[in-house]
């Protein structure tokens, strides 16, 4: 009768023990795939990272001549046959021959693929410098550009394509009628053009005159940019050839600093556009007090006038009177006549 009971107990603590034995069969299975899995990364660390795919070299572009630009730019490719630039066409010492558009532009096979503005290039949205070089790659030895790399117009940023329309006729190309001429160049010097509007000016206004008969806007050597004349004279001696000289007897600032130093060109409240409301004013600026390393014989060039020069008297106050030519002379040191 003892029997049955024991074999009773033993079987309840079996299913006791078994949930216990189940976990711990679980922890073991979870360590196991924890190391197998930790060897398997080391092993995949171990072997070198695939390289990436190389990218595709991109398409070589080429030149589709400019026949292909006027299947779809048909008012330009008409406008440009009475440009001075279809040469680039016919002409083969610009080495483009029927590439004109493509000579400023670039090649053209991938603007004509995708039909996007953004895949040719634009001269007009460049940077100044990158559209300067490719106008002076035909331009450069011009006689009127010699400036141009040193000019003002180039180290301020300002490119050809600023003042030239270059797919127009030669006559909107460039301004040429000295009121159109004045009116592009007012659209950024508009300091300048406000002198113009003194009293004693150039006849600017009147339509008399241009900028660029005085400035060459491509650069010069002189400064501001001032045209040359006559070999490598001012501007100023085309229209006022009388002060030009040589003189056996020059005044001075004629020869260092030139018509700037007495006179404003553009324009001036003063009378003969003086720097001063009064002749004698300009004349003092250098006449006055100033030492000299040895007097001169009549003791007024370059220093304080003789004593009966009394600038009170009104007599005296126009020095022009008497020193009628103050440019410089052929006979007189004093320039009397």
């Amino acid at each position: 009768m003892h029997r049955p009971q024991v074999r009773t107990a033993s079987r309840s603590a079996l299913s006791a023990h078994r949930p216990i034995r189940a976990l711990a069969l679980a922890v073991a299975a979870a360590g196991w795939l924890t190391i197998v899995s930790g060897s398997a990364r080391a092993q995949a660390d171990d072997k070198p990272a695939a390289k990436p795919a190389a990218p595709s070299a991109p398409a070589k572009l080429e030149y589709m001549g400019s026949e292909t630009c006027a299947m779809c730019h048909e008012d330009l490719a008409k406008a440009f046959q009475k440009n001075p630039h279809r040469l680039v066409d016919t002409d083969k010492k610009y080495k483009h021959p029927a590439q004109a558009c493509e000579a400023c532009h670039g090649p053209s096979s991938k603007h004509e693929d995708s039909m996007n503005a953004a895949d040719i290039r634009n001269p007009a949205k460049l940077p100044a410098a990158e559209a300067d070089r490719i106008c002076l790659s035909c331009h450069l030895n011009a006689p009127t550009h010699v400036g141009r790399i040193s000019g003002s117009h180039a180290k301020n940023e300002v490119s050809c394509v600023s003042c030239h329309s270059i797919h127009k006729g030669p006559e909107a190309m460039v301004a040429r009628k000295p009121a159109d001429i004045n009116h592009l160049c007012a659209t950024c010097h508009r300091d300048v053009w406000a002198s113009f509007q003194r009293p004693y000016k150039h006849r600017l206004p009147e339509s008399a005159m241009s900028c660029v008969d005085c400035h060459n806007p491509h650069g010069s050597l002189l400064p501001h940019s001032l045209q040359l004349v006559e070999a490598n004279e001012p501007a100023c001696v085309k229209c006022h050839g009388d002060k030009r000289g040589p003189f056996p007897f020059a005044h001075a600032p004629m020869q260092l600093e030139g018509c700037t130093a007495c006179h404003e060109p553009h324009g001036s409240a003063n009378p003969r556009m003086l720097t001063r409301a009064r002749v004698y004013f300009v004349c003092l600026e250098c006449h006055a007090n100033l030492s000299q390393p040895t007097p001169v014989a009549n003791g007024t060039m370059g220093a304080v006038p003789p004593a009966f020069h009394d600038l009170r008297n009104p007599r005296f106050q126009n020095c022009t009177v008497c020193h009628q030519k103050i440019h410089g002379s052929y006979v007189s040191q004093d320039f009397l006549k």
